[in-house]
Order: structure tokens, then C-alpha cells, then sequence
């Protein structure tokens, strides 16, 4: 059986209460799991000691049992010291638009042109 830690959605439709459970990967989000481990709150100020609450003690145990972490819990797990921190790359997240690309574009031709004049100004 492949265990997962990951968050289970509750809460009304806007306002998201997760809990965190050890859960078969087969099972739905929100169906069946195994253990509740904690809970996640992200309605909470993100300084709020409330906002992730975990039993540190049985996601050990859990990942001590093979289980794997999905990102969201694999991210709460490094901020509580439990798991190593992963590097991340992403490099096409930071990469603007095509529109974006074509403003910059144009916005760099322009000042070209306006160095050129100015310097064909100078030189007269």
C-alpha cells in the first residue's frame, strides 16, 4: 500500500481548513485516510504558530514507513526542521510574457534610438 501525507480539504466554499492525513494514494483528496497528523489553516497570518499544527512525532513515524510527502507538506515539513530542504528551479516562472517581451523590446529600441539622436546632437 503506497501512503501519501498530504492535506485533506474541509471548510466552507472560500474559507479552506486542510487537515493533514497519512492516506492510501488511491484514495480521493477527501475520503479515506489512515491517520490524522495535523491541520493547516491558510486563512491565518502566515506568523500564526496555529497555522500549521503537527504531530512531529507521527510523521516521522509515517515517513519511517516509506510514505511520501506531497510538495505543499514536504515545504511545511522543511519549515519545522523535519525534512531536508529541496532547491527548486523553476526558470520559466520568472520568465515575463510575450507581450511583456515585446513592450521590453520596443522600450529598448526607443531608448537606442534617443542615445543615437542625442549623440548625433552632441556631435553637431
Amino acid at each position: 500500500m503506497a501512503i501519501k501525507i498530504r492535506l485533506a480539504r474541509g471548510g466552507s466554499k472560500k474559507r479552506p481548513h486542510y487537515a493533514i492525513v497519512a492516506s492510501d494514494s488511491r484514495m480521493p483528496r477527501d475520503g479515506r485516510f489512515v491517520e490524522k497528523l495535523g491541520t493547516y489553516n491558510p486563512l491565518l497570518a502566515k506568523d500564526d504558530e496555529r497555522r500549521v499544527v503537527m504531530d512531529l512525532e507521527r510523521v516521522q513515524y509515517w515517513l519511517g514507513q516509506g510514505a511520501q510527502p506531497t510538495d505543499r507538506v514536504a515545504r511545511f515539513l522543511e519549515s519545522a526542521g523535519v525534512a531536508e530542504k529541496k532547491t527548486r528551479n523553476n526558470p520559466n516562472k520568472a520568465k515575463p510574457g510575450k507581450a511583456a517581451q515585446e513592450r521590453a523590446e520596443a522600450r529598448a529600441a526607443k531608448a537606442a534610438e534617443a542615445a543615437e539622436a542625442s549623440e548625433e546632437a552632441a556631435a553637431e
